[in-house]
């Protein structure tokens, strides 16, 4: 494998950095806005639930609600408390500094929090040998649940699926706009849910309401929140600097550093190209020097007890713990636009590392789908009201991102349908052998590769669509079979029912989505769907018998008698006894299977060289009734085509470090068309490795995307098209001052970058 990139180290906060003169000389850095839970009261929860939506969903920034600690019963949300009910209670801890698990009782880490935080000074802050045990992660007390959910707004709190009465901000105007008082049973209300993960049935669900008890010098790496979701994060509790147990405490709180939605693009490529690590595995808690230096704003957050984060879908964030004792409530939110976003971006990322998907993304969709069509059944789409009229919108996102599922495991239109279909019941455990991401419905398992040493004496393989057309499967690369878990017919009847009863409810709204059946919409694809693209690789790729033992043939290019060092190999196994072909950019002899042929010209180019070179993916030839290769194109970046004046070489959007999935994927696992542990970092040097400016498009990309979303917004809201008042105004929400000022991007002008 090439050389990566050097990798920055880690580097420990001070336990007496200032956090007010460190936001206050960084030019980049800002302090996250903040609102008092006391104006939801003031304002209303319908106003409160635009402003997030706006904010935080649409704007992409993170928000902190404060004041929680006013009204947080601390008889409950304390150290005493959690000792005396839970202190035999038996976690796994993080041991950060051997990046181990540490099994240990609630109690004991509580007892010794002082021990562990009076380690540390102001001299010895960057030991790497003394001990960071996190308590993380670990299940939330049923009392502490219960107290959350009568105190924070339902549709921010964890699986909420319907309007529910509560006592927290915003209740007031609630009870009063509905005409009831807020104990009463909200059986007649109507709302969309705040998480639609509670549209899944109970045993399907991802239990992700956790606690995360610290230390100082405890932290959280570098992350975005699974799946895209919105994250939730309050400190109920802290140490106050008093004498607990005999011992003097330190101040306890958690310094956060975050980014906007919008520049996920620009985080991850500097992550990748300047500090050398992948954010999408999350092992890397980055300097303060390099927040610094990034091209993008840095918001910083101070949290203390009662302040309540809310974090935006692929924000990138880390966490800093301080003081002796920090005890935080975190949680996920699925809503449809994080749905969107999950299935386009998060999970493209989680399959390549090999992450696992533990929100069942495709099946909320399905799931929600039903829940939604039950409500809007008895809605006259001559009345509707407002929050009918969103349950409707909502109804039609999901049924898009629904279309979007059906279309992709659709089978070619031209070939007989797929007669050997094993079946198997959906209950939402299947998950793919190589990437570990759930599967929905269609997928391919292979006969011949259970393995005899599990427990039960057989150990399927399967592999989910995505990953076949990539190039991984089994070592026996084709034969294997479809598998289903429902009746084809059951997902298309469903899809034309909820079609039927959307035209239904759109007769007097003709600005809806417009939708077709399923057969005309796979008319209009215009491409080969997923399903398709595997039918046709099964029948290219061969078959390997995995009982016979695979010699390899090795041919030399260069002569015995010339230097060891110069010499290069090429490997080719000997059954592969079919056609080949020559990539046009490697010059390797591959057979046919591995190459993809330009429908113009009949150049073969490999797909290693299209991924690496060009940042296409297998799937984006495949795709394609007619593809037409770089050369064509006419941005060829290989030496010959470079002399070309025609020619404007393609230039690498992102650096690639390359990924060694081999211990996380099934053993059983092999990666045929593109070996994705191999960098792009020659490819990006052969362009000139313009870090600066790659970062630049990506921002300039993001800043036009948002604000054409924060347009769209307006509309929305105003009911008109008019688009000449300025998309940075929050309209009619009443906020603080401080949230009427959108920023752009913080890049440099390229006139002002010195070479």
């Amino acid at each position: 494998m090439p050389a990566q990139r050097p990798r920055a180290a880690f580097e420990p906060i001070p336990p007496d950095l200032d956090v007010a003169a460190l936001v206050k000389s960084t030019p980049n850095f800002e302090y996250v806005v903040r609102i008092h839970c006391n104006s939801i009261d003031e304002h209303g929860l319908d106003n409160f639930d635009k402003l997030v939506r706006l904010h935080v969903v649409l704007g992409g920034k993170p928000l902190v609600i404060e004041g929680f600690h006013e009204r947080l019963d601390r008889s409950v949300f304390s150290e005493k408390w959690l000792r005396s009910h839970h202190s035999t209670k038996k976690e796994i801890a993080r041991n950060l500094t051997a990046k181990s698990n540490l099994p240990l009782s609630i109690g004991h880490y509580l007892k010794n929090m002082p021990l562990l935080t009076n380690q540390w000074n102001s001299f010895n802050y960057k030991n790497s040998d003394r001990q960071r045990i996190y308590l993380k992660d670990i299940d939330c007390p049923q009392t502490w649940h219960d107290h959350l959910k009568n105190l924070i707004p339902p549709p921010l709190f964890y699986l909420n699926k319907h309007p529910e009465a509560f006592q927290g901000p915003g209740a007031e105007s609630v009870a009063a706009t509905e005409g009831h008082q807020t104990h009463t049973e909200p059986k007649k209300k109507v709302g969309k849910p705040g998480d639609l993960m509670s549209c899944l049935p109970a045993s399907m669900r991802a239990e992700n309401l956790m606690c995360y008890i610290g230390h100082e010098g405890t932290y959280t790496p570098s992350h975005y929140e699974m799946c895209a979701t919105l994250g939730q994060n309050i400190m109920v509790e802290a140490s106050d600097g008093s004498v607990e147990y005999g011992m003097k405490t330190m101040p306890g709180s958690s310094i956060w550093f975050m980014t906007e939605s919008k520049d996920r693009r620009v985080v991850s490529e500097y992550w990748q190209s300047t500090l050398g690590h992948d954010i999408d595995i999350e092992d890397h808690f980055a300097q303060i020097n390099a927040w610094k230096a990034a091209p993008f704003r840095t918001y910083i957050v101070e949290q203390r007890p009662g302040d309540f984060i809310l974090i935006p879908p692929l924000a990138a964030h880390q966490v800093w713990n301080r003081g002796t004792r920090t005890m935080k409530v975190a949680w996920n939110r699925t809503t449809v636009e994080t749905l969107s976003l999950a299935l386009s971006e998060a999970l493209p990322h989680a399959r390549m590392v090999c992450r696992d998907e533990q929100y069942k993304n495709k099946a909320i969709v399905y799931h929600s789908l039903e829940h939604y069509s039950k409500l809007l059944e008895k809605v006259d789409a001559k009345s509707m009201d407002s929050k009918q009229q969103l349950l409707l919108k909502d109804f039609e996102y999901l049924f898009a991102l629904y279309t979007q599922i059906l279309l992709s495991e659709s089978f070619s239109q031209d070939k007989a349908e797929e007669k050997d279909i094993e079946y198997i019941p959906f209950d939402s455990n299947i998950t793919c052998s190589y990437c570990r991401c759930n599967i929905f419905n269609r997928f391919l398992t292979c006969p011949w590769c259970a393995d005899g040493q599990t427990v039960d004496g057989e150990d399927p393989y399967d592999i989910c669509m995505e990953c076949y057309v990539m190039g991984r499967s089994c070592a026996c690369l084709s034969r294997l079979k479809w598998a289903e878990q429902f009746p084809w017919s059951e997902l298309t009847g469903k899809y034309e029912n909820w079609l039927d009863q959307i035209c239904q409810l759109n007769k007097s709204n003709l600005s809806g989505q417009i939708f077709w059946p399923l057969t005309e919409e796979r008319a209009r694809y215009g491409k080969k769907t997923l399903a398709e693209m595997c039918q046709e690789e099964l029948k290219r790729r061969p078959w390997v018998d995995i009982t016979k033992p695979v010699t390899r043939k090795t041919e030399d290019n260069l002569s015995d008698s010339e230097s060891p060092a110069r010499k290069r190999r090429k490997t080719r196994l000997s059954h592969e006894s079919e056609e080949g072909g020559r990539c046009h950019i490697c010059k390797y002899i591959e057979p046919i299977w591995k190459l993809a042929s330009c429908d113009y010209c009949n150049q073969n180019y490999c797909y290693g060289s299209l991924f690496r070179a060009f940042n296409i993916q297998p799937q984006e030839t495949m795709e394609e009734y007619r593809w037409m290769c770089p050369k064509c194109q006419k941005i060829c970046s290989c030496a010959a085509c470079r002399r070309d004046p025609s020619m404007k070489p393609f230039e690498p959007t992102c650096t690639l470090l390359g990924h060694d999935t081999r211990k996380i994927a099934d053993p059983r696992s092999v990666e045929t068309l593109v070996d994705f542990r191999q960098s792009n970092l020659r490819w990006l040097k052969k362009a000139g490795d313009d870090e600066i400016e790659r970062l630049k498009k990506h921002q300039k990309e993001a800043d036009d995307k948002r604000q054409q979303a924060m347009i769209e917004y307006r509309i929305q809201l105003e009911g008109s098209p008019r688009v000449s008042a300025p998309a940075t105004e929050y309209g009619d929400i009443p906020v603080d001052p401080a949230l009427e000022k959108l920023s752009g991007s913080i890049l440099p002008p390229p006139d002002s970058i010195t070479p």
